[in-house]
């Protein structure tokens, strides 16, 4: 099975220029992990949950169709639903944002049942330094492509973390996949 799965232009410039606006124009939270108190030793982002935002419903049409084909194509999950609204984050180089080596599995009720994560990257690769999405399938961490519009799909068991941003901003959009936990 391939660890990690990238689709080139799932996102058009355009409509990648359409999810950051949302994210800006709508009111951010200070992003925790599932369940615990917010730690900026672990995690220091803005996010913007798009369950929350008028209007964005045309993106969970475009989410659905990318992770469907790469589940088809490349994971075979047994995948039931979206439970869990996409979310927009922002990792700026005024607060250090970065995000380290987690799972994106956890014991809370939808974070157990987390198959697939996908992540979209938002911004031009110029626009940031640092900010590399790392992914760790086996023993050596994978980086995932900067170029814009472009997702990253993996098994949400998998470690995989946010580098320190250290100039600009770093915008990505991830939603997770849900389906029988794993066993």
């Amino acid at each position: 099975m391939i660890a990690i799965h990238s689709v080139d232009a799932a996102f058009s410039a355009t409509d990648c220029d359409r999810i950051v606006a949302i994210g800006c124009a709508a009111e951010a939270s200070d992003a925790r992990l599932v369940g615990q108190a917010r730690d900026h030793n672990l995690r220091r982002a803005d996010l913007v949950w798009l369950d929350d935002v008028e209007g964005a419903d045309w993106v969970m049409d475009r989410i659905i169709d990318v992770v469907r084909i790469a589940n088809r194509d490349v994971f075979d999950f047994a995948l039931t639903d979206f439970s869990e609204s996409a979310q927009v984050a922002r990792y700026g180089a005024e607060r250090e944002g970065h995000f380290t080596w987690h799972s994106d599995i956890g014991d809370g009720q939808l974070a157990s049942k987390r198959k697939l994560t996908m992540v979209v990257q938002l911004s031009e690769p110029e626009a940031y330094d640092g900010g590399t999405l790392e992914v760790m399938p086996s023993s050596h961490a994978v980086e995932a492509p900067k170029t814009r519009g472009t997702a990253t799909l993996f098994p949400s068991y998998m470690l995989h973390r946010v580098t320190p941003v250290t100039r600009g901003e770093r915008h990505s959009l991830t939603i997770w996949a849900h389906g029988p936990a794993f066993r």
